[in-house]
């Protein structure tokens, strides 16, 4: 007589099934808008070793109507995905100061404000 083991059935569809799921799949997903955006930037470093002509039409390329939708789609999921890990930050890394647990809200509080203060300098930086 031999063992089969027991093989839950699961659907493709299961991440859909609680908002947390799908938060996290969707979380998941950015990933590859992330990754888009990186290749669209190393594409944009080679263009511009290889001279003016090349920089001038990937400049021209990235400002054009569906350049600057893509931007704007990434620009969201990033916004997304990090919303969602500072959400989920003080489960991930607990902190602990003085033999006190740090209260999530404050962990959540101090990477938006670290957040906005990058922003800021780059900002300033770019001279806007």
């Amino acid at each position: 007589m031999s063992r089969r083991p027991y093989v839950r059935q699961i659907e493709r569809s299961w991440w859909l099934s609680r908002r947390r799921y799908f938060v996290y799949m969707m979380r998941e997903a950015t990933c590859l808008f992330i990754a888009l955006y990186s290749a669209l930037l190393t594409d944009g470093l080679l263009r511009l070793s290889q001279g003016p002509e090349a920089w001038d039409s990937y400049v021209a390329a990235i400002s054009s109507t569906p350049g600057v939708l893509f931007q704007l789609v990434c620009l969201g999921f990033a916004a997304f995905h990090s919303v969602t890990w500072f959400a989920v930050t003080p489960k991930a890394m607990p902190l602990v100061v003085k033999g006190e647990p740090v209260p999530p809200k404050a962990i959540i509080g101090a990477h938006f404000a670290l957040w906005a203060v990058v922003s800021l300098i780059v900002f300033i930086a770019a001279g806007i």
